[in-house]
């Protein structure tokens, strides 16, 4: 692509160069910069790129895109916004891709992962071609990348819709983080349906309180958007979204909603309920345990009727879903007890699904999780009192402690756990805890080992890994 052609489609303050100069790619890291690159430069959180910008020239960068001048050789385009001009220029050199797409969004802190797995189950049951962009990777027409972000970086966020594009995917179903939303990631994007889980306490380590990270979360509905929005009215964010956006439907089980379930029975192997969709009812058989799934369920029907999918197809979908990754996955059963893993990594998850499982066993709840380091720190001692008031025996160990020492996060985390029980341990190094947990097994029992879910690495000191807990715990049992 020439520099001119892009210059017709960005918004830029000043360029003085060549624009016949061509660039074949896109790069915004310098280790990474091949020949002929276009090289993007900007402020980020931790360090300015523009500094690596004679990095780039030598690797082979053709020009730059930056905030100010930069004292290099190379032809540089000025603009105001460096991160956001990244999301700008990469729609434009994949051909607008997104634009060939019928994108749906879905947003919350908890339950994105699920609801689009949800919905690439019912489309795919109604004949769709479909795909997903989320925490566990990215997969359509059989291929599967493994995950590094919840929502990719733009330039390669774009590159792959334009390889389904060109593999004939229709629907994209793609998590949307509070980062992502924040940081200008889906700049341009339209999407024909918004989703709205949840908004509880995560991520306080960047925002710095919930007022801004709710808001964030709202500021995905405003704009236009979203051509439709799908509400949780039982969540006071949800509400505030509903009371400020057009075109909106709503699901809830407790608050006046578009779309609710009645007659729910939950059990250990799945959950049947009866779904009001816009007045039209239908039995839905879930394969996953847990009342937040059927929210989960809701949202997902909701979106797949406003997008002209007939309800048998939903429910079909829905029931052919077997479960999801690392969330509340029934891993197996061992000496008549059942073993859950959970992604489970913020208070309000681990309360729902312990809740879930409380309801269901038979004997003693166990409860295995630890809190990531270098994340928010004011979450452990909340998950610790809920561990402690949801569980009969808990077990604290290590997540992803990244730079942090494990053994301060698990102190952290015992602060709200001792005054309420003094029925756990400490066992840091994952694997041990996880067979020390599973050996206190009897019939009856469950244990859900929580914080990590689908992931396959543990973060230590900047190193990831190898560790899954399903893998684990399946090699324990034999």
């Amino acid at each position: 692509m020439k520099i001119g052609e892009l210059l017709h489609y960005i918004g830029y303050s000043e360029f003085g160069g060549n624009p016949e100069i061509t660039f074949t790619g896109l790069c915004a890291d310098s280790q990474k910069v091949k020949q002929g690159d276009l090289f993007l430069c900007y402020q980020g959180t931790e360090c300015d790129s523009h500094q690596f910008a004679e990095d780039a020239k030598n690797r082979g960068a053709v020009a730059l895109v930056c905030e100010k001048k930069l004292d290099c050789e190379l032809q540089q385009i000025i603009v105001p916004d460096g991160r956001a001009a990244v999301a700008e220029i990469a729609r434009v050199f994949y051909g607008f891709a997104d634009k060939k797409l019928k994108l749906i969004g879905v947003t919350g802190t908890n339950g994105k992962t699920t609801t689009t797995y949800m919905l690439d189950g019912i489309f795919k049951a109604a004949g769709k071609k479909a795909g997903i962009i989320g925490t566990l990777g990215i997969s359509y027409c059989d291929k599967f990348i493994s995950p590094e972000l919840t929502t990719p970086d733009p330039i390669y966020l774009h590159s792959v819709f334009a390889d389904m594009v060109n593999c004939g995917v229709e629907y994209v179903f793609i998590e949307v983080s509070a980062h992502a939303i924040y940081f200008n990631k889906i700049a341009g994007l339209k999407f024909e349906v918004g989703i709205f889980t949840n908004c509880t306490q995560d991520h306080l380590d960047f925002f710095g309180n919930m007022h801004d990270y709710s808001e964030c979360k709202i500021s995905f509905f405003s704009g236009n958007r979203c051509a439709y929005s799908v509400i949780n009215s039982d969540d006071k964010t949800g509400r505030k979204i509903l009371s400020k956006t057009d075109n909106a439907i709503s699901f809830g089980l407790k608050n006046p909603a578009d779309v609710f379930a009645v007659d729910i029975v939950e059990k250990i192997n799945g959950t049947s309920f009866v779904l009001n969709l816009f007045d039209e009812l239908y039995e839905i058989n879930l394969k996953i345990p847990a009342l937040h799934n059927v929210y989960n369920a809701m949202c997902a029907s909701a979106c797949a009727k406003i997008l002209g999918i007939e309800t048998s197809a939903i429910a079909e979908g829905l029931s052919k879903l077997k479960g999801v990754a690392g969330r509340l996955e029934r891993v197996a059963n061992y000496n008549g007890a059942d073993i859950f893993v959970d992604f489970a990594h913020t208070p309000d998850g681990l309360e729902k699904s312990l809740q879930a499982l409380k309801k269901l066993c038979k004997g003693n709840l166990f409860c295995l999780f630890g809190c990531g380091g270098n994340r928010d720190k004011t979450k452990r001692p909340l998950m610790g009192r809920i561990a402690a008031e949801n569980s009969d025996f808990c077990i604290i160990t290590s997540d992803n402690p990244r730079y942090e020492d494990p053994y301060g996060i698990i102190a952290e985390i015992e602060t709200g756990i001792k005054p309420l029980n003094k029925k756990y341990v400490t066992v840091t190094e994952r694997e041990t805890a996880t067979e020390y947990a599973i050996n206190l097994l009897e019939k009856g029992d469950i244990l859900l080992v929580a914080g990590k879910g689908g992931e396959y690495y543990q973060e230590i000191m900047g190193i990831k890994h190898s560790y899954n807990d399903a893998t684990v715990i399946k090699r324990i049992i034999g």
